[in-house]
């Protein structure tokens, strides 16, 4: 049985989808990150950064104790590698798919994160911030509308890579960007879509969503953290 950490929003989907792919059998922990949950101690000891998702396996692959793991590009990495699905073994299909991981990673949900704050969340808004990150949103789009032109998924076939773009990807419509002129984005994300295990880990926690996150105490919580934050 797997421990999954989780919250609905993109990072969480990341996992819950592939949980979903895998048919592995999970336990939901939600956590609260409007609440605070994430900085409870015994919630620490799991994911040091204070952030969702992670997992505990207790039945890890060989046996043993069981095996914690945060970052959601480092625990798809470890589903992966625990059932043998969704990242090629040969050098080229494996960093194929890791390099599409790393984008995402490092560009398209930062900068997606970015711009949503920005732009939804912070009671000042600022016209060069916005501005800034919604451009970057863009190119990084076309980056991967570009990419998706001759082939289905980033990599050819669908994988890891495409679990963690796919949920950060759907926020276009939050953002207020339409897909018009991204035609083979718009394409992949109804054919990722389609796929029953993504509409399974769309919806996992969906209820958990019912009372709005981002009241003054939740925007404190998540946008006011700095070095003391975990101190011990």
């Amino acid at each position: 049985m797997i421990d999954l950490y989780y919250w609905p929003t993109p990072n969480g989907w990341k996992i819950s989808i592939m949980l979903e792919e895998c048919g592995l059998p999970y336990d939901l922990k939600p956590v609260n990150i409007g609440k605070g949950e994430q900085f409870k101690p015994d919630f620490l000891a799991i994911s040091p950064n204070n952030r969702m998702p992670a997992i505990v396996d207790h039945e890890p692959v060989g046996g043993g104790e069981s095996i914690s793991v945060f970052e959601s590009g480092a625990i798809l990495l470890y589903l992966a590698e625990k059932t043998g699905k969704f990242l090629p073994t040969d050098a080229r299909g494996k960093y194929d798919v890791l390099q599409w991981l790393m984008w995402q990673m490092g560009g398209l949900g930062p900068m997606s994160g970015q711009l949503g704050h920005f732009a939804m969340y912070s009671d000042e808004k600022i016209p060069y911030a916005i501005d800034r990150y919604r451009r970057e949103v863009l190119r990084l789009y076309r980056v991967l509308d570009n990419r998706l032109a001759d082939r289905p998924f980033v990599a050819g076939d669908y994988s890891i890579a495409d679990m963690a773009i796919v949920p950060w990807a759907l926020g276009h419509e939050r953002y207020e960007i339409k897909l018009d002129d991204f035609r083979h984005l718009a394409r992949y994300l109804a054919e990722a879509r389609a796929r029953p295990a993504v509409e399974r880990g769309l919806a996992v926690g969906k209820e958990l969503r019912s009372t709005p996150v981002m009241d003054a105490e939740a925007k404190k919580l998540l946008f006011g953290q700095d070095d003391k934050t975990t101190k011990r």
